[in-house]
């Protein structure tokens, strides 16, 4: 398994700032310390987890209690606001330094979640809610995640999405339920502010 590098500090979330995340201090040093040609997704506080972790924080009766889905957790943000709603929390990634990365910043808030490092899209899932931050990145992407979210919403779990309107996001079935003006990376999204959505499916 490929070691956790070492260029990250721990910084508050801009729009979540009760949650502290080990973040990328230089985007092209730490991807090149990884030894792996994925990006590091997990080092940086996304528009879309921001979005959804808020409003956990802000609405902590939708989750408190449940069990609960993280899917594609990266730095495990939206799993520790979970978390600290008192949900029984899966982080799941397909990237092992996701896991890591969600450990080290759930073990740094304080909140215990457990974490799962498979594809689980072609496969059903009992969680009373699940949660996709800024999943709709890619269009391969999109294509298998949606199929597994309705899978779930059909078997009566309450499925969260937040977005930055990204361009795979699908343009029906879904309820607008919170909007925020999110802080982001410059390096990342070549703009500093994203009006990112959260949906209820």
């Amino acid at each position: 398994m490929p070691r956790l590098p070492d260029h990250t500090t721990p910084e508050p979330v801009p729009l979540v700032p009760e949650i502290t995340l080990h973040t990328a201090t230089d985007i092209t040093a730490l991807w090149e310390s990884t030894g792996t040609p994925d990006p590091p997704f997990w080092a940086f506080p996304w528009a879309g987890g921001q979005a959804l972790a808020r409003h956990l924080l802000d609405h902590p009766h939708l989750t408190a209690g449940q069990r609960v889905l993280d899917l594609a957790t990266g730095s495990g943000l939206v799993a520790i606001a979970a978390a600290r709603t008192g949900a029984h929390v899966t982080a799941n990634d397909i990237d092992p330094l996701a896991g890591d990365a969600a450990t080290r910043n759930a073990h740094a808030n304080h909140v215990t979640i457990t974490v799962e490092i498979t594809d689980l899209l072609d496969t059903d899932t009992d969680h009373d809610a699940i949660l996709a931050g800024d999943v709709f990145y890619d269009r391969d992407m999109a294509a298998r995640v949606l199929p597994f979210l309705h899978r779930a919403h059909h078997r009566g779990a309450l499925v969260l999405i937040g977005d930055p309107q990204r361009a795979h996001l699908p343009r029906t079935g879904l309820t607008r339920v919170a909007t925020h003006d999110v802080p982001v990376p410059h390096d990342l999204e070549g703009t500093t502010r994203r009006t990112t959505h959260v949906w209820r499916l």
